[in-house]
């Protein structure tokens, strides 16, 4: 390794110790605030997803619905999608994991969040974020005209990222703490 190098690696080091120095320790009082925005988010994520797999939810509204969903996670997560047809999961980008939703083929969807809480404690990482995961059960029940039905609940495992970030209000910065979502993995799926 040449000297260039070994400084542009030591550079890289101390610009993501400095950072994580600058993420400053959550207080109890801020990590149950936060972990209410945690909670509240993936409330939010579960209610979207009802409305986005609704057949009876217009094209256009669910599209928006998809939007204000995207909002919730951290770029490039992924959501895994299992059956009880096959053995594997698969994953899916968020956006790509709504449009499939809107397009499973059954004349009607309901699909209902239940369960839901944290599994893991909010954890400090090197690089001063701090990840939780939260746990939720789902039903998901498609039906067809012709009378085929398909039930099954699934248990899913939601990695959540709370990050210091900042604003300007006024001209005054502002710091806060942001959640976001990120991989949503399947953990087990059940008949009914």
């Amino acid at each position: 390794m040449n000297k260039s190098n070994i400084f542009l690696s030591l550079l890289l080091i101390f610009g993501v110790a400095i950072s994580a120095l600058a993420q400053p320790e959550i207080s109890p009082e801020r990590k149950q605030a936060i972990d209410s925005l945690a909670l509240e988010k993936v409330k939010d994520l579960g209610k979207y997803i009802s409305i986005i797999g609704n057949k009876d939810t217009p094209f256009s509204e669910a599209n928006r619905v998809i939007d204000r969903a995207l909002e919730l996670f951290a770029d490039d997560s992924q959501m895994g999608v299992s059956s009880l047809n096959r053995t594997e999961i698969e994953y899916y980008g968020v956006r790509e994991y709504f449009q499939r939703l809107m397009a499973l083929n059954y004349d009607r969807v309901k699909i209902d969040w239940f369960n839901i809480q944290y599994i893991s404690d909010l954890v400090r990482q090197p690089d001063g974020r701090y990840v939780g995961v939260i746990t939720v059960y789902q039903r998901f029940t498609g039906e067809t005209d012709d009378g085929m039905k398909y039930v099954d609940t699934t248990k899913k495992d939601i990695t959540v990222y709370v990050e210091r970030k900042q604003t300007q209000i006024q001209g005054r910065v502002i710091g806060f703490w942001d959640v976001l979502l990120g991989d949503i993995r399947v953990t087990e799926t059940k008949p009914g």
